[in-house]
């Protein structure tokens, strides 16, 4: 897809330093004028807008005292980097005028990732590496456990979940999915039987209000005894006050979490000096067989070409509909 004529202007806010060099290096190929800026969107960063378009991270949440003044400066497009929606108050934006849409990337960064946690949390990596790290050779007490012997719940069957699936299939298990609107020839259950029938249950769904907490204390109760969560989604699907104590005491075999329920101003900064409020992450950290990662599950490079091309796509698209109206 290329422009031959010059494009409009397009403000990237929250670009990470990798991000900027792909946004400059593609600019001139789709012939469109970036400004970028590690600053997060802000009614103090709105001089920045250069256009009827602006790039979002999913790090920073945006009010909607900024997505009004975005409004007032011109701005009818948001083009968020990431999946999910949850940082923007979507329907608010559209009252005033403001398209949101997400971009689509690699859904093998996400899916890898997810499958990595799983053999991780089945083989007791974070016990074994840390044993390891102190020069301790031992094996652990407890052996681990083969995919093949094992069903998987795969809630949200979307790009990603659908890329789960395809893995699994290779690794012999039982796989059993969800989703209020089935996209795939997976073998879909009810949601309870699904808690009710999987050793493994991991995440994809998108977060909605309809989504917040969907494992909750009752339905983390009806898992089998043992079996782990995995969740690459977003924190809010699981309640953490209800995780925590089942895995403490052992009716959960474990979880890998690369998404967490306050991890907002947390997650991507540097707090080896700085004291952790969250005294359920700090929990979490402690027991051996809980697996946290800082919400770098989409972190690949492939997937960061994806982002930023089909930022500036969706832009442009959009800019091009604009003119089709005037």
């Amino acid at each position: 897809m290329t422009y031959s004529e010059p494009g409009p202007g397009i403000t990237v806010y929250g670009c990470e330093p990798d991000e900027a060099v792909l946004f400059r290096e593609m600019a001139a190929r789709f012939g469109v004028v970036v400004t970028t800026t590690p600053a997060a969107v802000t009614e103090a960063t709105i001089d920045l807008v250069s256009g009827r378009c602006i790039s979002v991270g999913h790090k920073a949440r945006i009010t909607n005292s900024t997505l009004l003044a975005l409004g007032r400066a011109g701005v009818s497009y948001i083009s968020t980097r990431s999946i999910g929606y949850n940082h923007v108050d979507v329907d608010y934006a559209d009252t005033i005028g403001i398209s949101v849409q997400n971009v689509a990337y690699s859904p093998d960064s996400v899916a890898d990732y997810t499958v990595m946690l799983m053999l991780m949390a089945l083989r007791n990596a974070k016990a074994t590496i840390r044993r390891t790290d102190l020069h301790d050779y031992r094996l652990t007490s407890a052996r681990g456990r083969e995919l093949r012997d094992l069903v998987v719940g795969v809630i949200g069957t979307g790009r990603i979940g659908a890329a789960v699936m395809d893995r699994l299939r290779g690794f012999g298990c039982q796989v059993v999915a969800y989703d209020n609107c089935p996209k795939t020839s997976a073998d879909y259950v009810p949601l309870d039987e699904l808690f009710r029938v999987s050793d493994i249950v991991t995440l994809h769904t998108p977060l909605t209000a309809e989504t917040h907490h969907l494992l909750d204390r009752e339905r983390i109760e009806q898992l089998r005894y043992g079996a782990f969560v995995v969740n690459t989604g977003r924190g809010a699907l699981l309640d953490t006050e209800a995780l925590v104590p089942a895995l403490e005491s052992g009716r959960l075999g474990g979880a890998a979490l690369d998404v967490l329920e306050g991890e907002e101003g947390i997650f991507y900064a540097d707090r080896r000096d700085k004291p952790i409020e969250s005294h359920l992450l700090l929990r979490l950290q402690k027991l051996p067989n809980v697996i946290v990662s800082p919400h770098t599950a989409y972190y690949t490079d492939h997937a960061l070409s994806d982002t930023v091309e089909n930022s500036i796509i969706n832009c442009l698209k959009h800019e091009s509909r604009k003119r089709e109206w005037i």
